[in-house]
């Protein structure tokens, strides 16, 4: 399956962005960055990317999908996590659900055949019953986060019916890998990489006992461009359907930066969800796709990205 011959790409400048517009432009398309360069990661897009400078639901960004005209848009621009959506739900609708619905009516207004926009597995389902959640499962979110990922969804099957357009949420996993920020208020991984690096303990918020699905960023990049080649509409998974805890996680990280003296505690946040996992099986079958990255290769990549290294004893040499 080849992704579509054009695509706008919001959030292309930050984590998960940077790696999939490097694909789509490996791949021969063209790619529209829109980004506000407010949370950038840093890695600097391929030449021959166009890039915008702007808010994705910004009458800026609507001019330059009309004239870039993508055959497909995909959303990965999202502002704040779960923590800013806890302390300020306002706040967390006006600076992203707005944005969202804006740049879906633009896309529609442009004469996109098709939008794919990132949602979250383990924000809209809550704490189901069993596991791994599939999407036949009642949502039930239990934070605002959650609660603004699933009111997405809505509104692009609103779009799907009133424009005859394509449309796909996928609900990704706890994606982690190179390039993650480990200055902020989520992703385990990238936080706990920091720490180390910087010498200090790995932070556990809650037991450290709750699980999630974490999937490799390369992993989910695949499923970014599978989603945006078929001709499906609705809701995905994205996920390992795997289970890992938290510190399970800091354990293989502290082991890959020579081990550590113990770790700092925080209580747990409020409308944390307790365990995350997420059935395969529709993306298997729709898009064609499975993750292929162990827990412990993913993890190594990334504390590699970080500059993580055991010491060693003095005349050490890494085998060729």
């Amino acid at each position: 399956m080849r992704p579509p011959v054009r695509v706008a790409v919001t959030g292309g400048a930050g984590f998960i962005g940077s790696h999939t517009v490097e694909a789509l432009a490996a791949a021969g398309c063209g790619v529209l960055l829109v980004d506000d360069l407010s949370h950038p990661c840093g890695a600097a897009p391929p030449a021959a990317v166009e890039v915008l400078e702007a808010d994705c639901g910004s009458p800026a960004a609507a001019r330059a999908l009309r004239a870039f005209a993508p055959d497909a848009v995909l959303h990965l621009a999202a502002r704040g996590g779960v923590a800013y959506a806890l302390r300020d739900p306002a706040a967390h609708v006006r600076a992203g659900l707005s944005a969202t619905v804006a740049l879906y009516e633009a896309a529609c207004a442009a004469g996109v055949r098709r939008i794919v926009s990132a949602s979250s597995g383990g924000a809209v389902y809550g704490d189901p019953a069993r596991l791994p959640a599939h999407e036949g499962l009642a949502p039930r979110p239990r934070s605002a986060y959650g609660a603004g990922k699933l009111a997405e969804e809505g509104y692009l099957a609103a779009a799907r019916h009133r424009h005859r357009v394509e449309g796909l949420s996928l609900r990704y996993g706890n994606v982690y890998g190179p390039r993650q920020d480990g200055t902020g208020e989520a992703g385990v991984v990238a936080i706990t990489c920091h720490r180390l690096r910087d010498r200090r303990p790995p932070l556990v918020v809650g037991s450290g006992e709750q699980t999630r699905d974490f999937v490799f960023v390369l992993d989910l990049v695949a499923a970014n461009l599978a989603a945006l080649a078929v001709r499906r509409s609705g809701v995905v998974n994205v996920g390992t359907g795997e289970q890992t805890s938290v510190r399970r996680v800091i354990a293989i990280l502290l082991d890959r930066a020579g081990g550590g003296d113990g770790v700092e505690t925080a209580p747990a946040r409020a409308g944390e969800v307790a365990r995350v996992s997420l059935d395969g099986g529709r993306a298997r079958r729709w898009l064609g796709w499975e993750p292929l990255t162990a827990i412990e290769d993913g993890l190594a990549a990334t504390a590699a990205w970080f500059g993580l290294e055991p010491e060693r004893p003095p005349g050490w040499r890494r085998p060729a």
